[in-house]
C-alpha cells in the first residue's frame, strides 16, 4: 500500500526557554533561551507523523533552494520526498515556549507560486490513498494537480485537510477535515457549539460535493456529516443519493497542554484507515482516538525529526523506548505484550484490549517471519511480518509495534523495560522465561486467561481442511 501526502511544507522551530523576570523597559516577559528545536510543519509534519505510525508514506510537495529547506529535508529523515520548486523562501514559524506553554509565535513567510512537476504527478498516481494537506501556500491551486486529484478521487480514498487561504477541495473527495474555526470561516457560520459545527459540516459537504465532512472540535472530538451509501466504500463520495446523516464522535478525556499537530495526526489516521477499507464513520472514530493519544503524549512539541520507525527492528525499538520515556515522564504505566499474531482472532483482540487497559500505552513485541518459522515450522507464518504489523497498528488499543528477530523477546524487553508484561494463554508467570528478567527491574508479569477454542493453529488447520 502507498499513502501519498501532498501539500505545503513549512519549517517549525520551537524556541524553548524559561521565564524568571519581566523586561525592565516594556511590559513583556523575558525568555532565557535554552534550545531551538526544528521540525517539519504543514504537510511535512503530517508525513513525519505517518512515518512514525509505520505507514508507507511518500511526501509530494514544493521546496525552496535555501538553508531552511535543507533543515526540512534533514528533519524528514527517511520519508521519501518528491518535490518541485517552491519559487519562494521556505516559510518558518517559530514558537517561543516556556514551562510547556507557547508564549508567542513569529512567522516569516513570503508569497510565491510553486511548480508542479511530472515526477510529483507520477508519485500521486501511484497512491492507494491521498491526504491533501493544504496550508494555503498555493500548491493545491495548480490546475494540473487538481485534475489528477479529481481523477484519483474516483478510485482511491482522497482526504482533504483544507485551509481558509487555500483552494477548495476537488469534487468527489472522500472526506474533508476542517477544524471548527476553519469550518466557520469557510461556511459563514458563527458560534462554537456542536449545532454550529453540524450546520457548517452539512453546508460544506454539499458545497464541495464531498462524500463527508468531519469538523474537528479539539477535546470534544469531531462532528461528522455524511450520506448513507455514499461513503461506505471510501471512494468517489458526494455524487450519489442517500440519507444525510450527522454524528458527534466524542474524544476520550485527556489533559492537553499543547494541541499543536492534533489536526495533522487526525488527518493522517483517518486517511490510513480509509486506505485499509474502513468506512468513513469507523475511520473518523479511529482518528479521534489517535489524535487524543497524540496530544496526551505531548503533541508536536515532543516530535523530533530525523528518525522514525521504518520497519527495521532497531528503529522500532528506539521509537518504542522514546514512547515509553514520554509515558513515564507523565507518571504513566508502560505495558507490553508479545506473540506471532499470524491470523488475528477474537482471543488476540481480548488479550490486547485487556493489556491496554492495564496502563497508558501498549507496545506489542511481534515475532519476525524467521522467528515464527523457527517456532511454528516452515509453513508459517501465513501472513508476512509487514502485513501482521500493519494490522496490529490499525487497532485502537495498540500504540506501537516492535518486530524482533529472536525466538523470544528478552532483548527487546531489556531495552524497553515495561512496567507490565502481559501474556495471553494457559501459562503461569513462573513458567514464562521472561518473568525473571521483567521482575528484575521491578516490572509485573500478568497472564491473561486463555480463550478456549480460539487459536491461529486451529484456524490454519480449518483452512487447510476446507481448502
Amino acid at each position: 500500500m502507498s499513502l501519498v501526502i501532498v501539500g505545503d511544507c513549512l519549517l517549525d522551530v520551537d524556541l524553548v526557554g524559561s521565564v524568571g523576570r519581566v523586561c525592565p523597559d516594556a511590559p513583556a516577559l523575558v525568555v532565557d533561551e535554552d534550545t531551538r528545536r526544528p521540525r517539519p510543519g504543514g504537510a511535512g509534519l503530517a508525513a513525519l507523523l505517518a512515518a512514525r505510525a509505520g505507514e508507507p508514506v511518500t511526501l509530494v510537495t514544493a521546496l525552496a533552494d535555501d538553508d531552511e529547506a535543507e533543515v526540512l529535508r534533514t528533519q524528514l529523515g527517511r520519508v521519501p520526498v518528491v518535490a518541485g520548486p517552491a519559487n519562494t523562501p521556505t516559510p518558518v514559524k517559530t514558537r517561543v515556549r516556556a514551562a510547556g506553554h507557547t508564549l508567542a509565535r513569529i512567522d516569516r513567510t513570503r508569497a510565491g507560486t510553486p511548480t508542479v512537476t511530472a515526477e510529483m504527478l507520477a508519485a500521486l498516481r501511484s497512491a492507494d490513498a491521498v491526504l491533501v494537506s493544504d496550508y494555503g501556500r498555493g500548491l493545491t491551486e495548480d490546475a494540473v494537480l487538481r485534475n489528477v486529484l479529481t481523477e484519483l478521487a474516483g478510485r482511491v480514498p482522497v482526504v482533504w485537510d483544507p485551509h481558509p487561504k487555500g483552494a477548495s477541495p476537488v469534487r468527489g473527495v472522500t472526506l474533508a477535515t476542517p477544524n471548527l474555526d476553519e469550518a466557520r470561516r469557510m461556511s459563514g457560520q458563527s458560534g462554537d457549539g456542536v449545532t454550529e459545527a453540524e450546520a457548517a459540516a452539512t453546508m460544506l459537504r454539499a458545497r464541495w460535493r464531498a462524500g463527508a465532512v468531519a469538523v474537528t472540535l479539539g477535546g470534544r472530538g469531531a462532528l461528522l456529516a455524511w450520506v448513507d451509501g455514499d461513503v461506505d466504500g471510501g471512494v468517489g463520495g458526494g455524487v450519489g443519493g442517500g440519507e444525510e446523516r450527522t454524528r458527534l464522535v466524542p474524544a476520550p478525556p485527556v489533559a492537553v497542554a499543547d494541541p499543536c499537530g492534533a489536526g495533522d495526526r487526525f488527518a493522517v489516521a483517518v486517511t490510513a484507515a480509509l486506505m485499509r477499507h474502513e468506512t468513513v464513520p469507523a475511520a473518523v472514530e479511529q482518528a479521534v482516538a489517535a489524535a487524543a493519544r497524540f496530544v496526551a503524549d505531548g503533541g508536536a512539541a515532543e516530535i523530533t525529526g530525523g528518525s522514525f520507525p521504518d520497519g527495521t527492528p532497531d528503529d522500532d525499538v528506539a521509537a518504542a523506548c522514546h514512547l515509553a520515556d514520554q509515558i513515564r515522564a507523565r507518571g504513566g504505566t508502560v505495558v507490553a505484550t508479545g506473540g506471532c499474531f499470524d491470523l488475528l482472532h477474537a482471543g488476540h483482540i481480548r488479550t490486547l484490549s485487556a493489556a491496554r487497559a492495564m496502563g497508558d500505552c501498549l507496545v506489542v513485541c511481534m515475532n519476525s517471519d524467521d522467528s515464527v518459522r523457527a517456532l511454528k515450522g516452515p509453513g508459517r507464518p501465513l501472513n508476512g511480518e509487514a502485513d501482521r504489523a500493519e494490522v496490529l497498528r490499525a487497532l485502537g488499543c495498540v500504540d506501537h509495534v516492535v518486530v524482533f528477530a529472536e525466538t523470544s523477546p528478552e532483548r527487546v524487553l531489556a531495552e524497553l523495560r515495561p512496567d507490565v508484561w502481559v501474556k495471553g494463554g494457559d501459562y503461569t508467570p513462573e513458567t514464562l522465561p521472561e518473568t525473571e528478567l521483567v521482575r528484575g527491574w521491578g516490572g509485573e508479569v500478568v497472564v491473561v486467561p486463555y480463550h478456549d477454542g480460539r487459536s491461529t493453529t486451529r484456524l490454519a488447520r480449518m483452512l487447510s481442511e476446507t481448502g
